[in-house]
């Protein structure tokens, strides 16, 4: 009879796996679990590179409409962006200015006439 809500004892019963076939999925299971361990523990120990301010580099997060943006600079774009940040009053430009600091980008360096 047909069953729309689970299956009749006719359908449970299917050709078994054979000896091969389940070696081939244990093999298969290890090496799926063995890589999502592999990119769990790269995850964790990794060095990320946007996470803090310094060595002349700039990290600013800032809230935005789909979660949040991230603003990266190095060199000589985060000696601008931070001579901007250090002029205006802006959302972004406030939240800057500390990052500036921590990358070494002081007020007093980016605004000098040497900067």
């Amino acid at each position: 009879m047909y069953s729309k809500t689970s299956l009749g004892a006719d359908q449970l019963d299917g050709p078994a796996l054979s000896p091969r076939g389940k070696k081939i999925l244990i093999w298969v299971g290890g090496a799926v679990l063995a890589a999502g361990i592999g990119v769990g523990v790269w995850a964790g120990v990794s060095a990320d590179s946007w996470g803090a301010s310094g060595n002349g580099c700039v990290n600013v997060t800032t809230p935005s409409t789909m979660g949040g943006q991230t603003f990266h600079y190095c060199g000589t774009d985060a000696k601008t962006f931070c001579r901007s940040a250090y002029v205006h009053s802006d959302e972004v430009s406030l939240a800057g200015r500390r990052q500036c600091t921590l990358a070494g980008l002081t007020e007093a360096k980016v605004t000098s006439a040497g900067g």
